[in-house]
């Protein structure tokens, strides 16, 4: 089992959204989320004052999948966001060591369906 993390542009998750259902990865969790990367930010002037705005909005997608799932749903967020400039994301892929569904008490692979 691995848990896919994924920090992408807040307008690329329709196009995310779709790849990932295309994929049939229906399963995710999205977050607003805050950071900077290469982008390092931008200066804004508001009433003559220089603002330097260096957390940009960002969307984090967290999706568990068992091991037979991991490229094709990484596949699915690349082709979603992918534009060629900086800022596109980053995709993390992390050893799940353990998965519980609450509602049966399922555990492992059987619990990400």
């Amino acid at each position: 089992m691995k848990l896919i993390v994924a920090m992408i542009q807040p307008y690329k998750l329709p196009d995310v959204k779709k790849s990932l259902y295309d994929a049939e990865v229906f399963k995710m969790t999205v977050t607003n989320a805050l950071g900077c990367g290469q982008q390092k930010g931008y200066t804004e002037t508001y009433r003559g004052v220089v603002h330097d705005i260096n957390l940009l909005k960002k969307i984090r997608l967290e999706i568990a999948v068992n091991e037979d799932y991991v490229k094709p749903t990484v596949d699915a967020i690349i082709k979603g966001t992918r534009t060629g400039k900086i800022g596109d994301g980053k995709i993390f892929v992390m050893d799940l060591p353990k998965c519980i569904r609450i509602r049966t008490g399922e555990t492992g692979s059987e619990a990400i369906g």
